[in-house]
């Protein structure tokens, strides 16, 4: 599936760039929040126009952070929020919703994920991430890190189909994903895209992992680019799944834009596959 210059669809009349932004882990400093917004109002002018955070992050730090960076230019951005799994009830998800309005100063979440599964039933989730689409706080929802289990099970519920994404960790060392829940995803009619966390992984070793690994080095000397960018573009290479790496430094922000043109040939996929091998069985999913 080739990538497409339109973006991919999170439901109706709703499209995103294959490459966005994170933000986990913004907000949590009031010394670095002056570039943290600088680094999104970049990222939104290089076509980054996806911004992903959450009430979790910085407690709701990074939605303060996301406001502001996008204060005069809303309408240019696609935002994604996320509720606690605690808070996804019928009055939670309502309070945590309108709580991610204030900080965000906007009127309406363009894509709105539950955190993860937890104690709430599912039933209960999903009238209430309805009832706020019926009423203008938020035009679709999602999840994220539900596995293909919890996903059937969504899908059983009704309205459930009406989720658009799910968030999960997805990159070059955890392609756990590949095996049974990228599948599912994509035999889905409509297909639903997936969203992918960390694709540059996270921590020092981890990420070293994959910037530091050979095949990626290969690669990207061989294309005259940064390994982050091979790793962001093997990522999307399908065209149904969209990544959302965080970044601050302008070089990365700009590597992170440039991603988006480089398509990777068959001989450097099939050298990227040598050297982190898919997955051969099921797994639990991974998370970070």
């Amino acid at each position: 599936m080739a990538r497409s210059d339109r973006g991919i669809p999170l439901g109706p009349e709703l499209r995103a760039p294959a490459i966005g932004q994170g933000t986990w882990r913004m907000g949590v400093r009031e010394d670095r929040r002056a570039e943290e917004v600088r680094a999104l109002r970049q990222g939104v002018d290089l076509g980054l126009t996806l911004i992903d955070t959450a009430e979790m992050y910085g407690d709701g730090g990074a939605e303060r952070v996301v406001g502001e960076a996008v204060a005069g230019r809303r309408e240019e951005v696609v935002l994604v929020s996320k509720v606690y799994p605690s808070n996804a009830g019928r009055r939670g998800a309502r309070t945590a919703c309108e709580r991610s309005l204030t900080r965000l100063g906007t009127d309406v979440i363009d894509v709105y994920l539950v955190h993860g599964p937890g104690p709430v039933p599912l039933s209960e989730t999903v009238a209430v991430m309805e009832e706020l689409r019926d009423e203008g706080k938020i035009r679709h929802w999602g999840v994220s890190n539900y596995d293909r289990e919890t996903m059937e099970r969504l899908w059983r519920v009704p309205s459930g189909q009406a989720c658009v994404t799910n968030q999960v960790l997805y990159n070059l060392a955890a392609r756990g994903i590949e095996y049974d829940l990228l599948p599912w995803c994509r035999d889905t009619a409509p297909a639903l895209p997936t969203m992918a966390y960390s694709p540059l992984a996270q921590g020092g070793r981890a990420r070293e992992q994959i910037l530091a690994n050979p095949a990626v080095r290969e690669v990207a000397a061989g294309r005259g680019v940064a390994p982050a960018q091979v790793a962001l573009a093997w990522t999307v290479r399908e065209g149904d799944v969209l990544a959302i790496p965080k970044a601050v430094d302008p070089d990365h922000v700009r590597q992170n834009a440039e991603a988006l043109t480089l398509d990777l040939t068959a001989d450097e996929l099939a050298a990227l596959d040598t050297a982190f091998p898919p997955p051969r069985s099921s797994r639990p999913l991974e998370m970070s």
